[in-house]
């Protein structure tokens, strides 16, 4: 089963866009049939699978995944966490941020897990800083060693990953967007 504010985020996003099921698969790479199955609930989209989504209607990742994806403000407040099914933890830190053109997750790593990420939309930056363990991160064809209080900045619309070593990793991974305001697709009129 989908995760529900994945659910109300996808129908909210294509509803704001106008895009039939058809056309919102053509922009994002995603088969009409798996955009109808988490839009119902039926599935548990992938990170890939909602990185291509986010990509192709030009939204940070945290426009799918937040229950409330307009950032509060508020000092303090706890953001929750999405288990991947098979991949990753990521707890969101900070949601997108439209002022800033950032957001800030924390992510876990189990000992000698490993994530490949293909390319986000053009001009996105990742940061990585290492809270715990040893990761290396894949940054063009190169891994890069990275210990705790360690950071790499790195241009990520282009395939990279991250691996932990034997002992695992957990790693704060900010996001940061052009300057542009995200526009959603908009249907033909």
């Amino acid at each position: 089963m989908t995760d529900e504010s994945i659910t109300l985020n996808l129908r909210e996003i294509r509803a704001t866009s106008g895009l039939s099921l058809s056309k919102a698969a053509e922009v994002t790479g995603v088969s009409k049939a798996m955009l109808g199955q988490i839009e119902r609930g039926e599935s548990s989209p992938t990170i890939a699978t909602l990185w291509k989504i986010a990509k192709g209607f030009h939204l940070p990742l945290t426009a799918l995944i937040a229950e409330n994806h307009r950032p509060s403000g508020q000092s303090g407040e706890v953001y929750r966490t999405v288990q991947f099914p098979g991949s990753i933890t990521v707890k969101i830190v900070f949601p997108y941020d439209p002022e800033l053109g950032a957001e800030t997750f924390h992510v876990s790593l189990r000992p000698g897990q490993s994530h490949l990420s293909q390319a986000h939309d053009s001009g996105v930056t990742e940061e990585v800083f290492v809270l715990e363990g040893a990761m290396e991160v894949l940054r063009g064809e190169t891994w890069v060693s990275l210990e705790p209080g360690q950071g790499l900045r790195f241009a990520a619309d282009q395939p990279h990953g991250y691996r932990s070593t034997t002992t695992g990793a957990a790693f704060l991974n900010m996001h940061h967007y052009r300057p542009l305001t995200p526009q959603l697709p908009r249907a033909a009129e």
